[in-house]
């Protein structure tokens, strides 16, 4: 059986879209979102929990509680009844003989046992419990006897996540393709005018995204070390595998796991410690064999940090290029620079 995990680590992911639409934002046309300040593309933690998500329960068979399920009229499931799935195998006597405490810890550990994205992401999960109460009657002191009847009570389940990401950020600035075309459709019955549709697509961006696993909140949602495994596949392969019509040709350039022996400690913000070189300004870049991803600053700082550190894990993509002070390297050759045991990861 696999062991909850005890020792802290952070994540550095890279991946980059072509003529793609890597997050839309539902507020402003479904637009590319965009620092209108630096002109960097921003990706929510949310977008690629989803994709990691997604990837575990279609391609892993894992269950998740997150996901959109529809009864046979179509009406999509809240989250209370989403909870309730989880305890429909338990007979509704045995609950209702439980107080609410109680039925909130067996919804909490079916919760925890079954659903991969609560122990890697945490929720807060609302709940609607049948609780017995006691009941007076109208008969003398004497002759009283306890009645029960059940009541509806409401209550809810919160976990933090030991997995965090922050906004995702590209490494340069992105530039905007804004498209105009016909539908194959009439605007309406009777019209001999197609429909006309609008989209927007980002020319390149290369996206850096930074993660921690929180040693700490992984105790209470019983994170454990083959939990940790499906989450580096779902970030890589859910990344390569999100092959829709705004985000095909999606492509993980890099992934970094730094993993930790010091207790309660982590460098933080790794991922400002990446940069690129570029051969072409920001407007002109189209493709990853453009730039050289800069490790000068990371590995440094791991270097002064080693004895802290009890071994790194990496995945690369063979298209991705490195420059360590000036000169391309590999990324096991810069790793072993570090003296830190360096492990990749399969694909």
């Amino acid at each position: 059986m696999s062991n909850i995990i005890t020792n802290r680590s952070e994540l550095v992911f890279l991946y980059d879209v072509k003529d793609a639409n890597p997050n839309g934002d539902p507020l402003d046309e479904n637009k590319p979102r965009i620092d209108e300040e630096t002109g960097l593309n921003l990706i929510t933690d949310v977008r690629l929990k989803r994709t990691i998500r997604d990837y575990l329960y279609n391609f892993k068979k894992q269950d998740i509680f997150v996901r959109e399920i529809s009864d046979e009229e179509g009406h999509i499931q809240d989250a209370k009844l989403r909870a309730s799935d989880f305890l429909k195998h338990i007979p509704s006597a045995e609950l209702e003989g439980k107080t609410l405490q109680q039925q909130k810890e067996i919804a909490t550990a079916e919760i925890l046992k079954k659903c991969i994205d609560v122990r890697l992401f945490g929720a807060t999960i609302p709940l609607e419990l049948k609780v017995k109460k006691g009941k007076k009657t109208e008969k003398p002191k004497e002759d009283i006897k306890e009645q029960t009847e059940s009541k509806e009570q409401t209550s809810s389940l919160t976990f933090t996540g030991p997995v965090q990401f922050k906004i995702g950020r590209s490494l340069h600035k992105v530039y905007i393709k804004h498209f105009r075309g016909t539908g194959a459709f009439a605007s309406k019955k009777g019209a001999e005018q197609k429909t006309f549709r609008e989209e927007d697509f980002l020319f390149y961006s290369l996206i850096n995204f930074y993660g921690i696993i929180n040693e700490n909140a992984a105790k209470d949602t019983k994170l454990t070390d083959d939990d940790v495994k499906f989450l580096l596949d779902g970030i890589w392969n859910g990344t390569k595998n999100l092959i829709s019509r705004s985000k095909v040709g999606q492509v993980p350039r890099l992934l970094i796991k730094v993993n930790y022996k010091e207790n309660n400690y982590h460098i933080g913000d790794l991922n400002s410690m990446i940069s690129l070189v570029k051969e072409v300004p920001d407007e002109e870049l189209r493709d990853i064999s453009q730039v050289k991803i800069n490790l000068t600053k990371i590995i440094d700082v791991l270097k002064n940090k080693k004895d802290l550190i009890q071994n790194v894990e990496y995945q690369i993509d063979d298209r991705a290029r490195f420059e360590l002070e000036g000169k391309e390297i590999t990324i096991n050759e810069a790793l072993k620079t570090t003296g830190i045991p360096a492990l990749q990861l399969s694909s």
